[in-house]
C-alpha cells in the first residue's frame, strides 16, 4: 500500500476531494486496521488507496453502531444499507402519493 501524508490533499477525476485510511482512521478516532477491515470485506469502496468523505461518514456512522449496539462490522454496514433502502422507499412512496393526488 502506498503510504500518502495526511496533509496531502488528493483529488479524483470528478473533483472530489479524496483520503488518505490514515486520515478516516484518525478522523473516525479508530485504527487503519479497521479501515482495510471495512475494505477487504466490501463495506466501503477505495479509489485505489484513497476514499472518499461519504465513505468516512460511512465508517464512522458503522463505529457507533458498533458501539453503541454491539454490533459487528457487517452486521452494523447491513443495518445501515438497510436504513438507506427504507429511506428510498419511503421516498418512492410519496412521490407515487403526490402523483396520485394531482
Amino acid at each position: 500500500m502506498t503510504e500518502l501524508s495526511l496533509s496531502q490533499v488528493v483529488v479524483s477525476q470528478e473533483g472530489e476531494q479524496l483520503y488518505s485510511f490514515e486520515y478516516a482512521a484518525m478522523a473516525t478516532n479508530t485504527s487503519t486496521a479497521l479501515v482495510e477491515g471495512c475494505v477487504t470485506l466490501g463495506l466501503i469502496e477505495p479509489i485505489g488507496v484513497m476514499l472518499k468523505k461519504r465513505d468516512i461518514a460511512r465508517i464512522a456512522q458503522i463505529q457507533r453502531l458498533r458501539q453503541d449496539l454491539g454490533l459487528n462490522l457487517v452486521g452494523a454496514a447491513m443495518l445501515l444499507d438497510m436504513a438507506e433502502e427504507i429511506a428510498q422507499l419511503r421516498a418512492q412512496i410519496r412521490a407515487y402519493q403526490s402523483i396520485q393526488e394531482s
